[in-house]
Order: structure tokens, then C-alpha cells, then sequence
């Protein structure tokens, strides 16, 4: 990042981030550690909108409370879409050491196959199957669009099955 990009940035945090993070308590309840994430958040998509950075101090506020209003509302219907299960009624799952020395070893395997897919393809891999992220979110993450995260995403699958048969792994 050039030294003037992280300077206005610099400016825009120190303008705007304590300000931000209030407001964005407010939102979420008093729950500090989601205004953090929220206020965090922001900041980034204002980071990757760069153009906004250049706008006069009180547009760039507006914009930012949008965001982070935005923000907190997507994530309450997220929660409202996937309520979570308390832990307390997950049945508890009985495996023997046999079952996690073949689990662990899978693991290996597979991730040894991904290091020989594209760079592209192991990252909508890990955004949508190891850390479970919606395809909006991941296409919203890698800047592209979403039918571009389900192309690779199939794409990657084929590769990855063709590594792992490579590797003498059969389905």
C-alpha cells in the first residue's frame, strides 16, 4: 500500500474510529466485543472503497455510520436465518481412536492436494468448506461476483478430486 494511501487512512481512523466505535455500541447493545468487529469491518470496506476516503470528513462519516448500520443489520438476520443450537442439546458423538487416526490422516491428504490446486481455487475452497461462508459473503470477500465463487468453487472440486486421485486416493 502506497505511504499516502496509509496516510489518509491513518487520518480516517483517527477522525472517525472512536466515533464510529461508540455509535456502533449503541447498535449491538453495549456488547463490546461486536462493536469492535463492526467497527473494524467499516473501517475495511471504507480501506477497500478507497474513493470514499478522499470525500470531505462529514461525507465520509455518513458513510461510515451506513456501513456499520448495514453491517449490524445484516448480521442480526444472519442470526435470525441460522439460529445458533446451545451446546447443551448437540448430542454428544461417540468416536473411537481408530476413527480420529483415519480422520487425521485424511486431513493430510487433502490438505496436501490443495496445495496443488490454483491459488484462486484453494481460497473459495477454504472460504466456503473449512470456515463455512455463504457465497455472497465470499464473493463480497474476494471482490468478484458470486456466480464467480460457485464457477471456481466447482471447478476447484474437480481439481481437488483429481489431486487427491493422483495421490492414490479413491472415492
Amino acid at each position: 500500500m502506497p505511504k499516502d494511501e496509509v496516510a489518509l487512512m491513518q487520518r480516517v481512523h483517527d477522525e472517525h474510529a472512536e466515533v464510529l466505535w461508540r455509535f456502533c455500541l449503541r447498535l449491538v447493545g453495549n456488547d463490546r466485543g461486536h462493536a469492535e468487529d463492526v467497527t473494524q469491518e467499516t473501517l475495511l470496506r471504507a480501506w477497500r472503497h478507497g474513493t470514499i476516503l478522499h470525500s470531505p470528513p462529514a461525507a465520509v462519516r455518513s458513510w461510515l455510520f451506513t456501513v456499520a448500520r448495514h453491517i449490524v443489520i445484516d448480521d442480526w438476520r444472519s442470526r435470525k436465518a441460522r439460529p445458533e443450537t446451545p451446546v447443551d442439546e448437540v448430542p454428544e458423538q461417540r468416536r473411537s481412536s481408530e476413527d480420529d487416526a483415519d480422520e487425521l490422516l485424511l486431513s493430510w491428504v487433502v490438505a496436501e492436494a490443495l496445495t496443488h490446486l490454483s491459488e484462486d481455487h484453494r481460497t473459495v475452497l477454504l472460504e466456503c468448506y473449512y470456515r463455512g461462508r455463504p457465497v455472497a459473503e465470499v464473493a463480497r470477500r474476494l471482490g468478484v461476483p458470486p456466480g464467480t465463487v460457485k464457477s471456481r468453487t466447482h471447478y476447484a472440486l474437480r481439481a481437488l478430486k483429481l489431486a487427491l486421485e493422483e495421490m492414490g486416493v479413491s472415492a
